[in-house]
């Protein structure tokens, strides 16, 4: 049979309604799931009505008043660049690498460090000694001439082979190649000589250097005893760069300069001690130096260090190199060159010397922190000596390899790079021209020494303060003198001034570090920024995930409506096409029909559906009234 729905009672229409509405917002709220801020203005409105950062609600809360809005807008604002302007500081301050020093005093036993004693003065070696003596004679006919004054010679036997006469001829050919002059000074210069405003304290004295290409200059000196010890110097260099083999010079003598030796009350031997030559302060030994077993200071005393009596008399030694009389001391660390010009310090003849050592270490922080290396094998200088890096290695390697690139030789103080040679003015006869440019440049550091080479991270130095008395005291000096004569064969006249004694000893255990440590750390950077933050905006951490969350927000909006945007263009209806003639009388021919439009008779059937409720299954008594109609 057929259904037939009657009319829908009030009742049922309004449930039905309310159904749908409740249905329409449950769609609702499940799409707000997906759904996002349809504004700007709706998205900074919620983050102001819902964020805890101090301030924000006012810029919401005061829109009435637009005053108030104003002055809460650009108070927020002020306060917001004030607090990133404090995060600047902060951050700069961060990557300026700043270090704590730290000062430790530690107690322990200590390595006795080495000890390198020279003789102060540079000896005539049995292989240079013919010419040495004729440079003395050049010497001494070159004083008489600028100053009137006849040095005193030593006799020796002047009696020469035929190869000793031209070696000597051709010393006195270089000698006058590089003359000892004398030269007005700058302000006198256009003054004649005979000139009686000129006085003899107005002449500077120096010599003549020239290249191949006879460019001279004039190396001057305010001192006259300067420049003729430099003259000199220079030229005794050159004679020791001629022999071939420099263990011809190792001339060791140590019994005849040390007289006695004793560390930690034991006597030294010679397993103690290494023997080198130094130019300037002639036969060097240096005590302690790793070549043996290290010594350990048992106690901090005079009596637990190393005890040196040495001679100190000038016998068949230069006059024209070295003017001081005694011995010359340096303390340094194992594995570490002696560089006597730099840390030596003289020893006074018939004086007990001293001195107490204190243990400095410094450990710096490498990396971003400072420009220190750890073993120099990052510095771009060779190292030319067989010890390790130190920045005092490193700057002299530089000069000796800067000597070489630009002279074509090497400089005698210094070790020899591979596949070069010593300079020699018979074979290289302007290398004293280049080098003394070559100093003037490197002590400007345009060659860049000083900045290529860096400070090692870790380092040990020794503070040293020395006592001085007398020695032998005068009760005791006879039997002193004495001993000494039947032990060491001592017996020169003035014995005063023949010996010297040397105390080197640790002043006490402690020593002292110095380390550094980073003083802004990462945890230190965020809680400086975290009490930043609090103190402008009186926030937490989830604060500022809010403030992260506005910022992606704000991306995502930009994204969307970019999107939609982009959509809506896309969407719009092309553009109609003109239309050509024949379209036009077609459509004038059909015009006509156009104005009188077909009236269309539409009969509506309505049919009320039953409700959803009536479609669900009644009881039996509901069956059998359908079927009974």
């Amino acid at each position: 049979g057929s259904v037939k729905a009657g009319k829908m009672p009030e009742g049922e229409k309004m449930g039905q309604c309310k159904q749908e509405e409740e249905q329409q917002q449950k769609e609702e709220e499940r799409e707000g799931l997906i759904e996002f801020y349809s504004s700007y203005q709706e998205l900074f409105q919620f983050f102001c009505s819902n964020t805890t950062i101090h301030g924000a609600i006012r810029l919401v809360c005061s829109k009435k008043n637009k005053m108030k809005t104003a002055f809460w807008s650009v108070l927020f604002f002020l306060t917001f660049g004030l607090m990133y302007w404090q995060f600047g500081i902060l951050y700069r301050e961060y990557f300026s690498y700043p270090v704590n020093l730290n000062l430790n005093l530690n107690s322990d036993r200590l390595t006795f460090p080495a000890v390198t004693l020279c003789t102060l003065n540079p000896y005539r070696y049995s292989a240079i000694r013919k010419q040495l003596d004729k440079l003395d004679q050049i010497t001494q006919q070159t004083l008489l001439d600028l100053y009137d004054y006849n040095m005193s010679l030593p006799q020796r036997d002047w009696s020469t082979s035929s190869t000793q006469k031209r070696s000597s001829r051709s010393l006195l050919h270089h000698v006058q190649r590089h003359p000892l002059r004398r030269q007005k000074r700058d302000n006198l210069v256009n003054l004649p000589e005979n000139s009686p405003s000129v006085d003899k304290n107005d002449w500077k004295i120096g010599f003549v250097l020239c290249n191949e290409n006879n460019d001279c200059f004039h190396q001057a000196y305010s001192s006259g005893v300067d420049a003729v010890r430099e003259w000199y110097s220079f030229h005794y260099i050159n004679i020791l760069a001629q022999v071939p083999d420099a263990k011809a010079l190792d001339e060791s003598d140590f019994e005849n300069f040390i007289y006695a030796c004793r560390f930690n009350e034991a006597t030294c031997d010679k397993a103690n001690y290494t023997h080198f030559h130094h130019p300037l302060y002639g036969n060097c030994y240096t005590f302690n130096d790793n070549s043996s077993s290290v010594w350990t200071s048992s106690m901090p005393g005079i009596n637990n260090g190393l005890s040196l009596v040495v001679r100190t008399e000038q016998n068949d030694f230069i006059p024209l190199l070295s003017t001081v009389t005694g011995a010359r001391v340096m303390v340094h660390d194992q594995n570490e060159p002696a560089f006597m010009d730099d840390g030596g310090f003289n020893v006074r003849p018939g004086i007990e010397t001293s001195i107490s050592m204190r243990k400095e270490m410094t450990v710096r922080l490498g990396g971003s922190y400072s420009d220190c290396t750890e073993d120099g094998s990052d510095v771009p200088v060779q190292n030319l000596y067989s010890s390790r890096y130190t920045e005092q290695v490193c700057i002299r390697s530089c000069f000796q390899l800067n000597m070489v690139e630009r002279c074509g030789c090497a400089y005698y103080f210094y070790p020899l790079p591979r596949r070069a040679e010593y300079c020699d003015y018979t074979k290289h006869k302007a290398w004293g021209y280049c080098y003394y440019k070559l100093l003037a440049e490197f002590k400007a550091d345009v060659l860049g020494c000083f900045r290529k080479c860096r400070k090692p991270c870790k380092m040990t130095e020794y503070q040293l303060s020395a006592g001085y008395s007398r020695w032998p005291s005068a009760v005791s000096e006879d039997w002193v003198f004495y001993m000494l004569s039947q032990q060491n064969k001592y017996n020169i006249t003035s014995k005063r001034n023949g010996v010297a004694k040397v105390n080197i000893f640790f002043k006490e255990w402690n020593y002292k570090t110095n380390g550094e440590s980073p003083a802004f750390t990462v945890v230190t950077l965020l809680s400086q920024l975290g009490n930043q933050w609090s103190l402008w905006f009186g926030s937490s951490v989830l604060s500022v995930m809010e403030l992260a969350e506005l910022v992606l927000d704000f991306i995502a909006i930009t994204f969307i409506l970019g999107f939609r945007w982009f959509r809506s263009r896309q969407k719009l209806p092309p553009p109609m096409p003109p239309l050509n003639s024949q379209d036009n009388a077609a459509f004038q021919h059909e015009a006509p029909a156009l104005h009188a439009p077909h009236r269309f008779t539409v009969e509506a059937v309505v049919t009320t559906l039953p409700p959803y409720n009536s479609l669900e299954p009644r009881g039996p008594s509901r069956d059998g009234e359908e079927g009974h109609e």
